[in-house]
């Protein structure tokens, strides 16, 4: 692995542990009396796995320019997009959607939902070339979105009993509580399918990248 890539591996990684540990013990969102803690939320799902592929990454067996822990990376590349969409396209429409009545510190936003992804997909994208099994993806893909789910609904929500919400309570981000359980299943549904598109598009930019770094090929003789 080149010096380069190792230092900015390293970078990646400590940044990751620095807000991990950030997020678990600043009250107003980790908030011990509340049953899951920052694993409420899928933000925390998406940097817990950006943490493990950082270190997965600067390790001999998984680091190198080949398919080993290739599928895992990906799926936390494409959770991260979906993070970063998501998040941003309700927080634009309104803040308390997604962050209640927590004051937004612009440092840990701006790491959470744009810096901390960007990192991670210039890795998976640019330094391991990994982003290639895209069935694989989208199975695993599925299996983390149900794993939210069934987390979400069926221990979440039943241990908590904020955010309250016009329709139910408990579940962690203020606007979810706010819809029927038919129209929460069809945004879980819509989260998957909006992972399909970003695994296209991720798909696309590993292609682009793959030519980009290629070396130029000899001219042939006349």
């Amino acid at each position: 692995m080149p010096q380069s890539s190792r230092a900015y591996r390293w970078i990646v990684l400590l940044l990751a542990i620095v807000f991990f540990i950030d997020r678990a013990t600043v009250e107003d969102f980790a908030d011990w009396s509340d049953f899951g803690w920052q694993f409420r939320y899928l933000t925390i799902w998406a940097l817990t796995g950006s943490l493990v592929a950082a270190a997965m990454m600067l390790t001999r067996r998984f680091g190198q320019r080949d398919g080993r822990g290739a599928v895992f990376v990906s799926v936390v590349a494409v959770m991260n997009m979906i993070v970063v969409v998501s998040y941003w396209r309700l927080y634009f429409d309104d803040p308390t959607l997604v962050n209640g009545d927590n004051d937004i510190v612009p440092a840990r936003e701006y790491y959470l939902h744009l810096a901390g992804p960007l990192l991670q997909w210039i890795d998976v994208l640019a330094i391991k070339r990994g982003f290639r099994r895209v069935l694989a993806v989208a199975l695993w893909l599925g299996v983390a979105v149900l794993a939210y789910l069934g987390w979400s609904e069926f221990v979440v929500a039943p241990l908590n009993d904020e955010p309250v919400g016009t329709v139910t309570a408990g579940l962690p981000y203020p606007f979810l509580n706010n819809m029927p359980p038919t129209a929460r299943l069809a945004f879980y549904g819509a989260t998957w399918a909006s992972g399909l598109v970003f695994i296209a598009l991720l798909r696309g930019l590993q292609g682009l990248v793959d030519r980009a770094g290629s070396p130029a090929r000899p001219a042939s003789s006349p």
